[in-house]
């Protein structure tokens, strides 16, 4: 007789599994989605903004055209695309060997690594880049080796640099501008809006953020549509705001925002921070004999995940808020979304929780009082499962 065949053991969940992310970004998002929904994640794209690029930009020209006349004794690339853009809308103008020629002349800083890259790829060298890819490092070497009749051109990012710019103007510089791209508002505001409005209703885990402008358009929209108590609140408390860096970061730090952000300011290293840091959020339980853990739009049940809809997921976070304790059905009405006030909502919402979690006595029933998670009695109500 043939030995019984055990099943293969069931593929492990993905880390991201269960959550949904905003992504604000323009540039880059179908590589920032790809990089989530890798990791298990569902995905809501709201750009927050389009780059412009200026090609026919008579402030660009003529800024161009000002540094072939009397060449900068400095240049500072802040970011590789729009160093690029700079070059080859010189190049269209027929400026760009005089442009070049003048560049080379002049001790080039570099932002980051992407703005080195462009500037090589112009047949240009850098002088210096600093480690921490920061405009105030860059800043603060100027300032030490004096600028004080110094000539500087700026490449901008898509928005005035004006306290950089200020900073040096202060200190003697003759400071030359180049806005290279502009950050303008999305042309369709609807997928913006659509996330700020998934936010605001917490059926969102995380928000990503690769841009300081990308965070000051959504906080922008937020009040021109009056939700931005509604945005900061979500964002202080429900869903994670992750950015590339500290620079994306603070203009919400600004509005007391917490964030996260990685100590390498990559796409990639955003998406590890968080995949680190979101799951870490997640609640996990000892319920009846098996291992529950509550994640954004689903739990898992003993490693497995069950895709949990809106109303099943209100009932069991506000079940796992009084772990062992029974929660009465008034209450479980109150964080129902679309009630109606009918108490037989939350018997008819709860029975299709349970159908999904697919795993019986998770939830107990406690008759003409309500209901409570069946909580191990090896743990203490309010202890968390493994820790």
């Amino acid at each position: 007789m043939a030995e019984p065949i055990d099943p293969p053991p069931a593929a492990p969940v993905p880390p991201l599994a269960g959550y949904t992310i905003g992504i604000t970004a323009a540039r880059r998002a179908d590589e920032l989605a790809a990089l989530l929904q890798r990791r298990g994640a569902a995905v809501l794209r709201g750009p927050a903004l389009r780059i412009v690029p200026l090609p026919d930009d008579a402030e660009l020209l003529a800024a161009t055209r000002a540094l072939v006349a009397d060449p900068p004794d400095i240049a500072v690339a802040t970011t590789g695309i729009g160093f690029r853009g700079w070059i080859e809308a010189a190049e269209g103008w027929g400026l760009g060997d005089e442009l070049t020629a003048r560049l080379g002349r002049a001790a080039v800083l570099a932002r980051g690594p992407k703005a080195k890259g462009a500037i090589r790829a112009a047949g240009l060298r850098e002088e210096w880049s600093p480690e921490s890819e920061s405009s105030a490092e860059v800043l603060e070497r100027l300032l030490a080796q004096g600028v004080d009749g110094r000539r500087i051109a700026v490449q901008q990012h898509g928005a005035p640099l004006r306290g950089f710019v200020d900073s040096l103007t202060a200190a003697g510089a003759d400071v030359v501008e180049v806005p290279v791209y502009r950050w303008l508002p999305p042309l369709d505001l609807g997928p913006l809006d659509r996330l700020l409005d998934a936010c605001c209703a917490g059926s969102l885990d995380a928000v990503t953020f690769t841009s300081a402008p990308a965070a000051i358009s959504l906080l922008d929209r937020a009040a021109e549509r009056g939700r931005t108590a509604a945005l900061l609140h979500a964002l202080r408390r429900d869903v994670l705001p992750v950015c590339v860096g500290p620079v994306t970061a603070a203009p919400l730090e600004e509005q007391d925002v917490p964030t996260v952000w990685p100590e390498r300011m990559r796409l990639g290293a955003m998406v590890q921070t968080l995949t680190a840091e979101l799951p870490g959020r997640a609640r996990r339980l000892a319920v009846a004999g098996h291992r529950l853990e509550l994640r954004g739009q689903a739990a898992l049940v003993d490693g497995e995940l069950r895709p949990v809809p809106p109303a099943g997921m209100a009932l069991l976070h506000a079940l796992a808020r009084r772990p062992g304790w029974v929660v009465p059905r008034a209450e479980l009405l109150g964080v129902l979304p679309g009630s109606g006030g009918d108490e037989h909502a939350v018997e008819s919402a709860m029975a299709r929780l349970r159908t999904v979690l697919g795993t019986p006595g998770l939830i107990a029933t406690v008759v003409k009082r309500g209901y409570r998670l069946a909580l191990d009695p090896v743990t203490e109500p309010g202890e968390k499962y493994g820790g």
